[in-house]
């Protein structure tokens, strides 16, 4: 049995977009499953769009997910070159011997021509086809337009009087009549080759057995297949997977939509929290960095786990129930007849669950490291030594269920800072209230400043709370919420005695006197 290679062939236009990230995973699972190879080309062809400063964080995609390739960029392997910018002989090669083999054909047909003739089959109500007026030109007129350089480009000579089938893994038996199909351009005038037919040349000469993209590739299946019989190649197994859709639409994800995923329920909360981390650590906003890009994720804190357990359930299922899924896992069970055809919805709010669940399987080590490392692009500590990482282990355990993405660890700020930056809302209501002052100061006075450092825990600045409360008939939820705003500035967070433990006996009590002086500045 001939090993399986399969193969993901981005184009270097841009962040990699995270449904195109389930296509490589796919393409990785199946070869890996199988204990075959997986490659990654890089199809940067259309010189137009690409952008040079793209690939290095589409491949970053890869590093970060712990996708690695067998052969391809920065690893090389015995069919490269693996960029199509480096392989323009080959393609021209190849359209030669089609050329030479009569099943390609140079068109001198001129824009305006052509343009006409899809017009008439548009007033006729008919497929277009061309006309091929170029196969009817004498030798003599060949010979001439070949010495002067006349604009052409060559065509791939579809057989009209065929059917191509294909027995998709995905979709099963897939038929085409060749008769509805027009003559694709597969060279340009200048010698670079179109899409259909660069792939094709690459997938053959890779020796690409099975060929796991989106469902919107489909379309380019017939003239692909054609264009394998007539270079005498053997066609691979395609496997044509659903694409991914925007959350609660039946619309594919698309970067071209983000305006309207902004008022996405599911979306908006990704694009707020973006708006909230990403100007902290210098990284513009969710414009720039958004949630149909695998960055994204990377930058806002989720882990590869939940990432990778998402991507591996959007069009593919184990059962009905298993949801949790390692990526060794999904490895050990991936079939392609496990992929659905319907499109799969990406999920965020499913998204987060399982970060919930992956980051709740962490050693405390590896969530103070991923922490420290946010803390110190934030600007907010200056070290990472022992007592910052025992001080951090403390912040994180306080935290508890709330940590659910590193970026978390900046909402707890408060603890990092030396000035309280306060909720407005949550100061009037908490603190700015005729009744609250007197009573905070007095407790402070009573009970805080009397209390040595020693002692300062959560048991006892929960005893001394309790029982200040009780002398002075007193409801302890306002001494409660009135030390939380004055301490951290924040109306939620660790409970309120593992918040005064971990900003300190000193700051405490100074930050109950500025917050005190601002009632008194603000009335």
């Amino acid at each position: 049995m001939t090993a399986v290679r399969t193969r993901f062939a981005p184009s270097p236009t841009g962040y990699m977009h995270i449904g195109g990230m389930r296509t490589a995973l796919f393409n990785w699972l199946w070869a890996r499953h199988c204990g075959g190879e997986f490659i990654l080309r890089i199809d940067d062809t259309d010189r137009a769009r690409n952008v040079e400063e793209a690939l290095e964080p589409i491949l970053n995609s890869f590093r970060w997910l712990g996708l690695d390739w067998d052969e391809g960029p920065g690893v090389g392997g015995p069919h490269g070159p693996y960029f199509q910018s480096e392989r323009g002989d080959l393609y021209r090669e190849a359209a030669n011997r089609l050329l030479a083999k009569g099943l390609a054909y140079r068109d001198y047909a001129t824009s305006e021509e052509i343009a006409a003739d899809r017009e008439t089959a548009q007033q006729e109500k008919r497929p277009y086809l061309n006309i091929r007026r170029s196969l009817d030109l004498d030798q003599a007129t060949l010979d001439e337009y070949a010495e002067t350089g006349k604009p052409h480009v060559v065509r791939f000579l579809v057989p009209r009087d065929k059917t191509v089938v294909i027995d998709d893994a995905v979709r099963g038996n897939v038929e085409w009549n060749c008769g509805l199909l027009p003559d694709p351009v597969i060279q340009r005038g200048d010698g670079s080759p179109l899409y259909n037919f660069a792939t094709v040349v690459d997938d053959a000469g890779m020796e690409i057995t099975h060929v796991i993209r989106a469902e919107e590739h489909l379309s380019n299946t017939p003239i692909q297949a054609l264009i394998y019989e007539s270079l005498g190649e053997s066609l691979p197994t395609f496997a044509h997977i659903p694409f991914v859709t925007a959350p609660g639409t039946s619309k594919k994800l698309s970067k071209r939509d983000l305006a309207k995923y902004r008022n996405n329920p599911q979306f908006k909360k990704m694009f707020e929290r973006g708006d909230t981390v990403f100007p902290q650590l210098g990284l513009g906003d969710s414009e720039t960095l958004n949630p149909v890009m695998v960055a994204y994720y990377e930058k806002i804190g989720y882990l590869p786990a939940a990432v990778l357990n998402a991507l591996a359930r959007l069009g593919w299922s184990l059962d009905d129930k298993t949801e949790i899924l390692s990526l060794s896992e999904v490895k050990e069970n991936f079939t392609l007849d496990r992929i659905v055809k319907n499109p799969a919805g990406l999920d965020p709010d499913k998204l987060f669950a399982f970060q919930s669940h992956w980051m709740g399987e962490l050693p405390m080590d590896t969530k103070v490291s991923g922490c420290i490392d946010y803390l110190l692009r934030a600007g907010l500590i200056d070290s990472a030594d022992d007592q910052m990482r025992t001080f951090v282990g403390r912040v994180i355990a306080a935290l508890g269920d709330r940590l659910k993405l590193f970026s978390d660890i900046l909402d707890a700020a408060c603890f990092f800072k030396d000035e309280v930056e306060y909720d407005e809302k949550a100061f009037k209501k908490r603190i700015a209230k005729e009744s609250v002052p007197p009573l905070l100061k007095q407790f402070q006075q009573e009970r805080l400043s009397a209390i040595d450092e020693s002692d300062w825990t959560t048991e006892h600045l929960e005893a001394e709370l309790q029982s200040f409360a009780t002398t002075h008939e007193v409801s302890p939820g306002l001494l409660i919420h009135a030390l939380r705003i004055a301490t951290t500035g924040q109306p939620v967070g660790p409970g309120v005695f593992d918040c005064l433990v971990l900003v300190g006996r000193e700051k405490t009590l100074e930050r109950i006197e500025s917050a005190l002086a601002r009632v008194e500045a603000q009335a």
